[in-house]
């Protein structure tokens, strides 16, 4: 079952178990949370999504991680190269996927759809965040593959 976060227990808490990432993983994680929680404190729910991404991208900027926005990634199926099968929101410092959502609740498919990007960018942490709702801790997933 899934676990609500807020920034303080958002390294805790997973939604898929496995080995802990690391310090590391978990600070970065944990920044990314941070910036998320000043999005929602100035806007709210109410935004697309598309909007949250790009503030959440701004914060990330001003706290100086890497990150790649809507990265197209290929997949190879029977030897084939299927390019732009996967676009993650945000992949923070090489180590973290980030979906952002502003749906009215988070569904299996969106945690089947993290794993997947995870698996497939064979990264093992990643944030499910839906801004959609009064208090983003309820919003928040941590899936760990």
């Amino acid at each position: 079952m899934a676990e609500c976060l807020n920034h303080h227990d958002a390294t805790n808490a997973t939604l898929h178990h496995g080995t802990e990432p690391g310090a590391e993983i978990d600070a970065i994680a944990a920044s990314v949370l941070d910036c998320a929680f000043a999005v929602h404190r100035a806007f709210g729910p109410g935004l697309r999504e598309s909007a949250y991404e790009q503030c959440l991208c701004l914060g990330l900027a001003d706290r100086r991680l890497r990150f790649e926005r809507q990265k197209a990634l290929s997949i190879t199926y029977l030897g084939q190269s299927i390019p732009n099968a996967l676009r993650p929101d945000l992949i923070v410092e090489g180590v973290l996927v980030v979906e952002v959502k502003a749906v009215e609740s988070l569904l299996p498919v969106h945690q089947a759809q993290i794993r997947t990007y995870l698996r497939l960018a064979n990264l093992r942490l990643g944030l499910l965040i839906n801004f959609n709702v009064p208090l983003l801790k309820n919003g928040v997933r941590r899936v760990l593959l």
